[in-house]
């Protein structure tokens, strides 16, 4: 046994030292790659989808000040605009500022509003979703190429009651998620608002 732990002993210890070859040229190429493909991304995100930032209180009780709302870009590229959804679009007044209301008329439709009750084409709507019956009233014939868009807050809601109809070019996407803050999260729904009689 001891000459067994001599012999241990004996053995020399040889260290091998770790060289690590440094390749820079491979480095950056993965630096440019990443960033590459941030910027893909970035870009490809951003022609489908736009985050927008609910500001003040004309969609309440459906959206509350400072939540963060994600609009779909193609929605409209895919399919047709129908009365109760919920949009994002520039407003004509001041194209820099983006505003979110719901569609109420569409090219053609004759939005009636009086003793607090909102009617399309004749047809009364049915609209659980609003804070309170309109205290205003008035008729409007809806153009072509424009849509007729009201807060769901119709007494707190600079909207097509107050500056007119909505060119569709102006039109940046469908309201779909409710992304923050995080316990408020939820798929947004856009109500068919011509099922009342």
């Amino acid at each position: 046994m001891e000459e067994f732990k001599q012999e241990m002993e004996a053995e020399p210890q040889i260290s091998v030292p770790l060289e690590e070859k440094v390749s820079w040229g491979r480095i950056i190429f993965d630096v440019i790659e990443t960033l590459a493909l941030a910027v893909l991304l970035f870009f490809g995100i951003n022609a489908i989808s736009a985050r927008v930032r609910v500001d003040g209180f004309s969609m309440l009780p459906t959206l509350e000040d400072s939540e963060f709302v994600l609009v779909s870009k193609i929605n409209y590229q895919l399919a047709s605009v129908e009365r109760g959804d919920i949009i994002v679009f520039h407003f004509p007044m001041d194209p820099e500022q983006e505003l979110i209301k719901r569609v109420i008329g569409l090219p053609g439709d004759v939005v009636n509003v009086q003793n607090g009750i909102v009617s399309v084409n004749g047809l009364a709507l049915e609209e659980p979703y609003i804070a309170a019956a309109p205290a205003y009233s008035g008729e409007w014939d809806v153009p072509d190429g424009h849509l007729f868009v009201l807060g769901d807050n119709r007494n707190d809601s600079s909207d097509s009651h107050f500056w007119g109809y909505l060119p569709f070019e102006k039109v940046v996407g469908k309201a779909v998620i409710i992304y923050w803050p995080p316990p408020l999260w939820k798929v947004i729904e856009h109500t068919n608002i011509l099922t009342a009689q």
